[in-house]
Order: structure tokens, then sequence, then C-alpha cells
């Protein structure tokens, strides 16, 4: 099965990262987006050290840039790397958009379909575009045909109606993975609707990931990144609830207390599992045997924790890695 990376959140240099991790048999590189890093620019100096692997934003967030900008930067890539590019689209979170953008998080659902679908229709359009929608409207302006892919990151219902209905891949992130084939129901069905196979779009689940000889240590780091996001973001929350109810309003709410110790350890070793790769090499090779055997599962991403260790990250690149397993 493919398999895909994250640049990890304190890499220092991307495009050595790049470089190494297409050694390893990387299918994809993405990078992510929140602040400090301009997921493009990162893309463009891994371009200049790679030559097979594709590159995708996950995620750049529809609220920072227009559907025409997020499209161009895209099609600018795909160009220049012959055909590599993939556009990982989201909605990030209120506190990010509102505190940091500065702008109303207003109707994500929406901004995501209407986003995601005119940025589709620039990229892959031949013709002229036109678009009438509720918050864009677009008239006759060329097509950049190409055919650049464009994937939606999505967790509640609304936002994965949005994806079936306008992407061509689906990027989940902390919905437990044996959950994800019921959650992409309602990603096919929408897709039907709109008379698209939903066997077209491709699920690319991010992995949160950390190998160490001690499996205690890797635990520990799992817990910190699933603390995190299931304290600082409501979707999140939501998404680790529906399986894990109690405990994820237990994590949340130390995590919002300013408490991040007490959010941490209300991470259970079931949460660890459901959520996460955690382990010895030999135990880690094993658990994403095991995820990429789920059946709507295209192309597990790995994701490194923020704060691990290098010799975490490494090994957990280079154990996870298709040369490697």
């Amino acid at each position: 099965m493919p398999t895909g990376i994250l640049v990890p959140n304190n890499e220092p240099d991307v495009a050595a990262f790049a470089e190494h991790v297409e050694s390893l048999g990387y299918d994809s590189l993405w990078s992510g987006e929140l602040w400090k890093r301009d997921a493009f620019v990162e893309l463009a100096r891994a371009a200049e050290r790679t030559a097979e692997i594709d590159l995708g934003t996950a995620i750049a967030n529809v609220y920072g840039r227009s559907p025409a900008t997020l499209a161009q930067a895209a099609a600018t890539l795909d160009n220049a790397t012959d055909g590599r590019m993939r556009l990982g689209l989201g909605t990030s979170t209120q506190k990010a958009i509102e505190d940091l953008h500065g702008m109303e998080f207003d109707n994500p659902a929406r901004r995501l379909h209407e986003t995601t679908e005119l940025a589709r229709k620039f990229l892959q359009t031949s013709g002229r575009v036109s678009y009438d929608g509720t918050l864009f409207e677009v008239a006759d302006f060329p097509g950049l045909e190409t055919e650049v892919p464009v994937y939606a990151a999505s967790l509640g219902p609304a936002t994965r109606r949005a994806t079936g209905r306008t992407a061509d891949g689906w990027l989940p992130h902390n919905i437990p993975f044996e959950d994800l084939p019921e959650a992409f129901e309602t990603i096919a069905e929408t897709a039907e609707e709109r008379d698209r196979d939903p066997d077209s779009i491709a699920v690319a689940p991010y992995v949160p990931s950390a190998v160490s000889e001690d499996s205690s240590e890797a635990r520990e780091a799992i817990r910190g990144h699933i603390a995190y996001y299931v304290g600082s973001g409501e979707g999140y929350r939501r998404a680790v609830g529906n399986r894990f109810p109690d405990d994820a309003d237990a994590v949340a709410s130390a995590w919002r207390s300013g408490d991040r110790a007490d959010a941490r350890a209300a991470v259970t070793d079931e949460m660890v599992a459901a959520l996460g790769i955690a382990g010895t090499p030999a135990e880690a090779r094993a658990q994403l045997e095991a995820i990429a055997s789920i059946e709507v599962i295209d192309e597990p991403l790995i994701v490194i924790p923020t704060g691990v260790d290098e010799e975490i990250k490494e090994r957990t690149v280079e154990t996870l890695s298709p040369k490697h397993r």
C-alpha cells in the first residue's frame, strides 16, 4: 500500500527531509501550515531535492487564501514538479482562524465545500470557469488544465458531506481507525447523490506514530499528540468522543484548564491504540499493517508528534518506511 508522511513541525531542513524520505520509498510528502511555515514554499524547497515523491498540503486552510490563490499555487507547483502536486484543504480550527487570521469562523462546512469545489474547477478545467455560490462568485476565467487532485480534511458529518460532494480525496485525523469505514459512508452517500463514484475518493488518514525500543516512551508521545488536539479543537474532541465520550471530555477539560500533564494522563491506552501507532519497531510495523488493511484506507500518512526527540523521530521515519517494512 502507498504510504505518505507529513513534514514534522520542528523539521529544520525540509529539503533534506524530503530527499531522505524519498530514498526510503515514501510515496508522498505533505506539509502542514498553521504558523511559522508556508506549505507551498516548503513544498517548493522539497521539489528541488526530489524527483518522484508526490507533494501535498495537509492542510492549507480555506479562510486564509481565496480558491483562485490556492489553485494557482497548486498549479504552479504541479508544473514545476511534472505533475506531483496534491492540494489538501481544511477548515483548521476556530482558534487559528479567529485569533491568528483575524477572520470569523463562520459556516466552516460551506466554506470547505465551496473552496474545494471552486479550486478543483480552476485546477481541472480546460475551458472557462464561472461559479455562483453562497460565498464565492467567479465569472469567465480560464481553467488551469492540470490533474491536481483536491483533498478535504473533514471530521464531522457536515464537512464529510462537503467532501463527498466536491473532493478527490479525504484526509481524516483523530477519527479512530476502526471507525473510518462507517464515517466514510457519509462521504459515499453524498458522492452518489452527485453521481460521483465513491471509490474514486482516496482516503488518506493521518496516523500519529512514535517508535522506540521503550514502548511506554512511544505511547507517551502519542498521548501528548492526542491531548493537544482533543484539548485545543472542538471538532477533534467530538471525533474522538464518538468512541470515547467520557475520556475525551476528561482530556479536553484538563487541557482547557491549563493542566497539560493531567490532559496527557487522561489519554488511555485504548485511545492510543485506536488513534495512533506506538511501540517497538516490530510492534509499530504490525500496527501499521493492521491500519493499512482497513477496507477504505488507500494511503496512511505518518505523522510524527511534535516534541519527540531526534532518535524517536528518525526511528519512526525509518521503521515505518516502505523500504524497511
